[in-house]
């Protein structure tokens, strides 16, 4: 046999090259990897000592204009003259206001702002307070009663006769902990990380008469409690979670047909929850709806499908259908002041366990503007706002809406409706710490309004002391000096994250509440008066709510003034916070390391770039946790010092100083995982010896202190133990980088030395048993253009050793790579190569395997070595720490490691051509069929198992991304991955192996032509 020619397999293989240079610049490209300085605010001041309290106020009687919405207010002031020790004063209608006390006059409008009211003494030392109506009656008596419980004068200096007002109009609030049940199993079991926050769904039933009396009940006595606190804080308005279920469609024939339970059921809903939201709006308070958008039922997607083929955002008659359940709406709760809308999040994940759901659907500027020009035609026919959220953040083209004035001025720019407001997490972001000021909110013509969390999700769940008073503060006075439009807030103290995640704690009714309540109060006195000092504000609460002792009402403001320190410098790595990153096109949050809430992470890409920022503070980054567990540590002691005597209660104190052993104990096991992780990405980037020794010792340290905490508060639902499940998978296969080193290496020798045994000048010397078989795979990974002149050998051992190196190298490499812990990888690997092998002896048919078996397993060993190498330095954690953070090498290795995939399918044509003789077109044709064949088969088997399953399986054993992804909104989901990719390469497969087919098919032979004058008897003779 002629020897073949080696130039077209060099073509090939610079081809391949180029292929994987292409793919290792798209995969650089894709994770991104960059970080820039955030820009984060200096630390908020708190400003002086607070004032000392006053004594109260003699006020034995209290004369008010007639009306519930006053005279709830009338009962606030009441209330705090009986918490500060007097009698509570009696309260008159009008009838005898000459010798009130306290006076509440209705006089001709004085301000704009309906809520103004003015205080004054008169020369017999009562007090009048003026106001043009009941709103500024109410708010004048509301502020009145806050001076009173918080040792304030009921005239402060400078304000007697002065007129008063809010500075910022609109102060919404949350619907709290309405609706939500104490359920201690749920909570106790901490893995629930469901996102809906519906406040109705435990009321209704499943048949006629739809709602359950009992529950609306008393979901109607918690909105209440709601609405009488808020007011009394200083809120006038609120949030309630529903659209949909309250809605028929009835103007639109054909979203619900005759007997749809929907129709009845919606109307059972408006009867029973109408009253219940009304008394919000009967006592002063605006009243909002909130939806997410797209909201949908089963039968309402299935008419958008009919009439106007599905899902399409950006047409206008889908809108239309919208908009008259919108009109439904209104109509049904003329009440309701407005729609809030969300577009950013949705899905199953916040389903309430009815059919009602949301679809993240409208993700590009056109779609959110026809959205929005749809509703606000129907909320203008109504008077009523519609308030659009920007919370976009990742979410289609919009994704950076929420962050970026570019988009915020592309998507809103020119959408100057007066009943548009548009609502704005304060931070560039989500509610994290070491975050900029949101730069959105500087800018635009709309209304705006501030969003913030009182109860601050990913910092405990409220369970840690965390004083945001002072940050708020900052933030209003900045956004309201940058833009006039800004004209209210919304204060979270519930909402936020999964409902049964973390402490019990369900705010006014169970658990240690009060503890953000603090949050909650400050956000509506900041929202009347930007400029208050935040020490007196946070000192005012301590007063009202857990002692009014001098000395104890010191103590506990100057340790909350110190819980932001704790809280920044513990659940954050300070260099890595401070960075604005980017990865996998995406902005990752400041706490990358807890992803997210209460989940420890333990993934090599979150660890190993958080390392890749920090590396140059190491020791900074490690001494903020452990001077966060100290500060914690002092705030307890100091607390725990006072008498118990002077608290409100006893069981206020013992809850203060709880939650702040909770803290201590917290902050030290992150302190000593803080140390794990970073101790070993220094290893694993320097191989110092030194850097080893610490990684284990502060391992020690950490199992000690996790053990510690998991006994200590498992179970435990007003205190419960932090998620240590992703960073036990990280640990355990960290733990075995150094031996998978070591094995990495030995395998790597072994191959090596086999390959050698297979060298022709070996062999001259040597020849062990399977010496033809080393020596054919030998000649597959150098010169597979050679491989049909090398001689089948008749020895049964050449014949095992062919195949079962190999396989034996393919088993073992890949089980190194994955630490042993990762059989779906495993699987899915060895499992494409078993059939791509079936595949390809079913080609060759009847003939000897021999040189296919040994192509293959070239390539096997080829891609072994490369593998090996890697994973010979410091393991799979090197591997996956120089492709997360080091674009050299992992250019390198994709290229190297993408051209040796690609180089497969050039040694099967090239063993096809030049062992079994096909022509070139069936060699290429056939391989073709095969890889086709193979990717359909593997991809429709993730498409059969689920892509978000298949990823969630994979990743939890591989440790690669945040484990909390899948149990929150779906790796599909935050990475934009499309569910239907699996079909689609599936398609792809089978498009690949039809052609294939169609190439390696044989054309018939042509029949020459007759040449002219030829007799048809001769041109039969010739075709025969």
């Amino acid at each position: 046999m002629p020897r073949s020619r080696a130039w077209p397999s060099l073509v090939a293989a610079l081809v391949v090259l180029a292929l994987g240079a292409a793919v290792a610049v798209g995969v650089g490209q894709v994770l991104g990897l960059s970080f820039s300085p955030a820009g984060t605010p200096e630390a908020a001041r708190t400003g002086g000592a607070p004032a000392p309290a006053v004594p109260p106020p003699v006020i034995a009687s209290l004369d008010v204009p007639a009306g519930e919405r006053v005279a709830l207010a009338a009962s606030a002031v009441r209330d705090a003259l009986a918490d500060r020790g007097l009698p509570a004063p009696t309260v008159t209608t009008g009838t005898a206001p000459a010798d009130a006390d306290l006076a509440v006059h209705v006089v001709p409008a004085f301000d704009p702002s309906p809520e103004a009211y003015r205080v004054h003494r008169d020369a017999a030392g009562r007090y009048v307070l003026d106001a043009a109506g009941a709103q500024g009656a109410a708010a004048g008596l509301y502020a009145v009663a806050d001076r009173i419980r918080s040792g304030a004068a009921v005239v402060p200096p400078g304000t007697d006769g002065v007129a008063q007002s809010p500075r910022l109009g609109l102060r919404l609030t949350d619907s709290g902990s309405v609706g939500r049940e104490a359920d201690e199993e749920a909570f106790a079991a901490g893995d629930d990380y469901s996102l809906n926050t519906d406040v109705v769904a435990g009321a209704v039933l499943p048949a006629a008469p739809w709602v359950d009396a009992a529950a609306v009940a008393r979901i109607d006595a918690q909105f209440r409690q709601l609405v009488r606190h808020a007011l009394r804080q200083g809120y006038n308005g609120v949030v309630v979670p529903g659209f949909l279920e309250y809605v028929s469609f009835r103007a639109v024939d054909g979203v619900y047909p005759a007997g749809d339970p929907h129709v009845e059921r919606a109307a059972a809903m408006v009867e029973a929850f109408g009253p219940v939201f009304r008394y919000a709006h009967d006592m002063g308070m605006h009243v909002y709806l909130l939806t997410d958008m797209l909201a949908v039922s089963p039968p309402l997607e299935a008419y958008l499908d009919r009439t106007v083929g599905g899902l399409d955002v950006e047409n206008p008659a889908l809108w239309s259908v919208y908009q008259a359940g919108l009109s439904e709406l209104f109509d049904a709760m003329p009440f309701v002041d407005g729609l809030m809308v969300r577009i950013g999040e949705g899905g199953d994940v916040y389903q309430a366990g009815w059919d009602y759901s949301s679809r993240l659907a409208v993700t590009t500027p056109a779609a959110v503007r026809t959205m929005l020009r749809a509703l606000l035609d129907t909320a203008g026919a109504h008077d009523k706002d519609l308030i659009f959220r920007t919370w976009t953040v990742g979410v289609g083209a919009v994704g950076d809406l929420h962050t970026d004035p570019a988009s915020y001025d592309e998507v809103l720019g020119d959408l100057d409706d007066p009943h548009l407001v548009v609502s704005t997490k304060y931070t560039a972001g989500d509610f994290y710490s070491h975050l900029p000021l949101n730069p959105t909110l500087s800018v635009g013509t709309q209304r705006r309004i501030v969003e913030l969390q009182a109860r601050r999700e990913f910092e405990g769940f409220g369970a840690l002391p965390n004083d945001l008073v002072a940050e708020h503060a900052q933030a209003l006075q900045e956004f309201l000096a940058a833009n006039p439009h800004v004209e209210g807030i919304w204060s979270w103290t519930q909402d936020g994250g999964p409902l049964r995640a973390g402490p019990m704690t369900l705010y006014l009714r169970t658990g240690f509440w009060q503890l953000y309540d603090l949050n909650a109060y400050g956000a509506a006195r900041l929202a009347q008066d930007p400029s208050a000092s935040p020490a007196q504000v946070t000192a005012d609460w301590v007063r009202q709510t857990l002692t009014d002792d001098p000395a104890t009402v010191d103590v506990v403001t100057a340790a909350l003034a110190r819980s932001r320190e704790a809280v920044t410098r513990g659940l954050y790595i300070g260099p890595y916070a401070e960075q604005s990153v980017r990865a996998l096109g995406l902005e990752p949050p400041p706490m990358m390391w807890i992803f997210e809430w209460d989940i420890v992470t333990g993934d090599s890409a979150a660890l190993d770039s958080i390392y890749a920022v920090s590396r140059d503070d190491l020791d900074g980054s490690l001494a903020d946790g452990t001077r966060a567990a100290q500060v914690a540590a002092a705030m307890r002691d100091e607390v725990a010092a006072t008498d118990p005597a002077t608290w409100r209660s006893p069981e206020l104190y013992r809850s203060l100083v709880d939650a702040l052993d909770y803290e201590t104990d917290l902050l030290q096991t992150l302190a000593a995982y803080r140390a794990t992780v970073l101790r070993h990405a220094q290893w694993l980037d320097t191989g110092s010896a030194t850097a080893h020794a610490q990684w284990q010792e502060a391992e020690r340290e950490y199992r000690t202190a996790r053990a510690v905490h998991v006994d200590r508060y498992t179970g435990d639902v007003a205190l419960p133990a932090y998620n240590f499940t992703a960073a036990d998978l990280g640990s355990e296969r960290a733990d075995r980088d150094p031996a998978m080193a070591w094995l990495a290496r030995g395998l790597l020798a072994a191959t090596l030395a086999a390959l050698l045994l297979g060298s022709a000048a070996v062999q001259r010397r040597w020849r062990a048993p399977g010496a033809a078989a080393l020596r054919a795979l030998l000649v597959a990974v150098v010169r597979p253009w050679r491989l049909g002149e090398v001689a089948a050998p008749t020895s049964r051992t050449d014949r095992v050793v062919v195949w079962a190196l190999p396989a034996l190298v393919l088993v073992t490499s890949r089980a190194v790579f994955t630490w042993f812990a990762a059989p779906a990888h495993l699987l899915a690997t060895v499992g494409a190569w078993v059939l791509l092998a079936v595949l390809l002896r079913c080609v060759v048919r009847r003939r000897d395997p021999f040189h296919l078996w040994a192509a293959l397993g070239g390539v096997v060993l080829l891609r072994a070595v490369v593998l090996l190498v890697a994973l010979a330095v410091r393991g799979p954690g090197r591997y996956w720490f120089a492709f997360w953070t080091d674009p050299t090498s992992r250019t390198a290795y994709v290229t190297v490691a993408f051209a040796a995939f690609c180089w497969l399918f050039v040694v099967v044509a090239l063993v096809l051509r030049r062992a079994y003789g096909m022509r070139p077109a069936r060699a290429l044709g056939a391989t073709a069929v095969v890889g086709g064949l193979t990717l359909a088969v593997v991809a429709g088997a993730v498409a059969g198992i689920g892509l978000e399953r298949a990823l969630t399986v994979w990743n939890d054993q591989m440790a690669l991304l945040p484990w909390g992804l899948s149990r929150i909104l779906g790796i599909t989901v935050y990475l934009g991955i499309p569910a239907s990719l699996p079909t689609a390469l599936a398609v792809v497969g089978l498009v690949v192996a039809g052609t294939g087919a169609a190439v390696a098919v044989p054309r018939p032979r042509r029949a020459p032509s007759a040449p002219a004058g030829t007799p048809e008897h001769a041109v039969a003779v010739h075709r025969s």
